[in-house]
């Protein structure tokens, strides 16, 4: 049978505990303050009057020296001896001593009471320090120590659940597997063994697995991916065994693993040898055997979830292991207003309040960022002393959750407070002339956030799926707009416009090297689709490109034309209404901020001059995915 490395470990605990019981015995039986001597020798001294402070018991006498020399023990011992037999012995002059009976039971103990003492200090000590304390609610899954939460009931059902409806469809099909399994398969049909929760973080995936075990009525068992591995090697496999070991027994049951990344990452992906690699490995092994051998039909089902399918093993989503995946995206505007429903029935919201209103002002934003926005809104309001939460208290919360915490001590000398107002009314001016642009709702000058010293807040009309070459332009035109009023105003540019142009570069190179809208390059994806935050290529991609130098290099003035293009653009909008951006700005600069009435008397005389700029004609449109730019902000 194989000796398991835990096995190992709790011998060198034993070996351990043995040797601190001999060296704790060593102290006890010789200790370095007390001399022991003859019986005869006591007898000698005694009747020479050298010791005092005696202390006679029924095996050993104890005393003190009355004059032994410094750095001599001062304290003596001695066994007794049986007065008659010592009395004889003396007249003999012969030199003698006692031996002690100390019994069969007191040597046990001297041995027992001590290893005993280790065990149970290592057992409540030292044990639950390097494993974790557990949880109400935890169980520990056999000897692999594994932290698993096991509910009967998780209280959490598909209505606790909006914005989703889809991966919902496709869940209750588990759900109606796990409630009836023999007529579920009365046609032959199996229930997928796996089913592989996918989206970005915040979207409810953990809730939703939950949501499953809940309409099902049975035991959820949840654990955590970076929770099999261990610095040992073995240990993680012996976890994943045990783990479907106990849902078998307490099946019906789901098994919800999340960010299984960490666990499933593709192997060979790491130097060998590499730490944990190993492990990782041996790990993940076991999953997939585990995933081979197991039947659904006992009534067990595997869930989990992760935001990097990508960088899973193929092994793992290959039919018979992860059958199904689900997607379980951002909600559109729809399910924006329903996620939002379920939030605001914890709050009290003032009448009037548009629920859809408040949808229309969060594209993009995840369950989780809708929860918060509702609960950031709350606390604007308390903090007014408001007797409910007001659609002003969402916006600003929405204000503060895109361009961070208003930085009313940031002092700003005059020019700079005039360049970022020319820059932000650059924005916002270009925005209102450009056809296709989402309408601006608010400008402001007050700092926010770690470097925000202003910011131009566009509002979307409707969730968009797909864009062309001529919006892709007019975003970049916008965020080019501040740097554009700068150059028009004072004949120089600033620092400020740092973020615009990293933005909108990203823009440019992706309808580039992404999406074929270069006519001299041609219809070719020269770099993969990347799922960074602006949806666009970043630098670590750019260096795997395999494409030759002549290429790059055409590439490069490429996304440089493009940029330089939607500068000129930017520029000839504010030549033509040189007058009424220094008025705005000047406006800015004494209200600080603009929204609402202000806004829309901007766009009628920006309107009456007829400075509406259409864009170039650049050729063919072509047409790109959802999220492949960015939005001014």
């Amino acid at each position: 049978m194989e000796f398991k490395r835990e096995h190992q470990i709790n011998l060198i605990y034993v070996l351990a505990a043995m040797i601190g019981v001999l060296v704790i015995q060593s102290l006890i039986s010789q200790p370095d303050h007390i001399r022991t001597i003859p019986y005869s020798e006591f007898q000698q001294l005694a009747s020479q009057g050298k010791v005092t402070d005696l202390v006679v018991g029924p095996i050993r006498i104890t005393g003190t020296f009355k004059d032994a020399p410094k750095g001599t023990p001062q304290h003596f011992s001695t066994l007794r001896v049986d007065p008659a037999l010592a009395q004889s012995l003396s007249s003999e002059k012969l030199t003698f001593s006692g031996e002690p009976e100390p019994g069969i039971w007191p040597t046990i103990l001297g041995w027992l009471m001590p290893t005993i003492g280790f065990v149970l200090v290592w057992m409540f000590l030292i044990r639950p320090m390097s494993m974790g304390q557990g949880a109400d609610g935890m169980m520990s899954i056999g000897k692999s120590r594994a932290k698993i939460y096991v509910e009967k009931d998780t209280r959490v059902t598909f209505a606790d659940v909006a914005g989703v409806d889809e991966a919902k469809e496709e869940l209750r099909e588990v759900v109606s597997f796990l409630k009836d399994p023999r007529s579920y398969g009365r046609l032959g049909a199996r229930v997928p063994k796996g089913v592989l929760l996918v989206g970005p973080p915040g979207t409810g995936k953990t809730l939703l697995a939950r949501a499953v075990a809940g309409e099902a009525g049975v035991a959820f068992f949840s654990i955590s991916g970076s929770e099999f591995v261990e610095m040992f090697v073995g240990v993680g496999a012996a976890r994943v065994r045990d783990l479907f070991e106990q849902a078998r027994k307490h099946a019906p049951a789901i098994v919800f693993i999340d960010e299984l990344d960490s666990l499933g990452r593709a192997r060979g992906t790491m130097f060998p040898g590499g730490g944990g690699h190993d492990e990782k490995e041996q790990t993940l092994n076991q999953l997939l055997a585990e995933l081979d051998g197991f039947d659904p039909s006992i009534g067990v089902v595997l869930l989990a979830a992760t935001n990097r399918p990508e960088i899973l093993d193929p092994a793992l989503l290959r039919a018979g292991r992860f059958d199904r995946q689900v997607l379980v995206d951002r909600p559109d505007k729809k399910g924006r207003a329903e996620v939002l429903e379920v939030h605001l029935k914890k709050i009290k919201l003032a009448s009037g309040v548009s629920v859809a209103e408040i949808a229309a002002l969060t594209p993009g934003f995840s369950g989780a960022d809708l929860a918060n926005l509702v609960n950031e809104a709350a606390i604007l309001a308390t903090r007014r002393n408001a007797n409910s939460v007001s659609l002003e208290d969402f916006t600003q919360a929405i204000e503060r959750i895109v361009a961070g915490l208003e930085k009313r001590n940031r002092l700003l000398n005059p020019h700079e407070r005039e360049v970022v107002a020319h820059h932000e009314m650059g924005h916002a001016l270009v925005a209102m002339a450009l056809p296709g642009v989402d309408p601006v709702q608010k400008i402001s000058i007050i700092p926010r956030g770690i470097a925000a010293l202003g910011y131009t807040m566009q509002r979307p009309i409707e969730d968009r799926f797909l864009m062309d070459r001529v919006e892709l332009m007019n975003r970049m035109t916008v965020l080019l707009g501040g740097r554009a009023a700068e150059r028009l105003v004072f004949e120089e540019v600033s620092t400020g416009a740092a973020d615009d142009l990293a933005k909108a570069t990203g823009i440019a190179r992706s309808m580039v090297v992404r999406f074929g809208m270069d006519p001299k390059l041609g219809q070719v994806a020269y770099e993969p689709e990347t799922s960074s935050a602006l949806g666009m290529s970043t630098g670590s991609e750019w260096r795997l490109r395999q494409y030759g130098e002549q290429t790059a290099t055409a590439i490069d003035i490429a996304v440089r034309e493009l940029i330089d293009t939607a500068f000129q653009r930017a520029s000839s909008v504010l030549q033509g209404n040189r007058e009424l951006l220094s008025e705005a700005a000047q406006d800015l600069l004494s209200k600080e901020t603009l929204s609402g009435d202000d806004l829309q008397a901007l766009a009628e005389r920006l309107g009456g001059k007829g400075a509406v700029v259409t864009a170039p004609p650049f050729g063919t449109t072509d047409v790109v995915e959802a999220g492949s730019g960015a939005t001014a902000g």
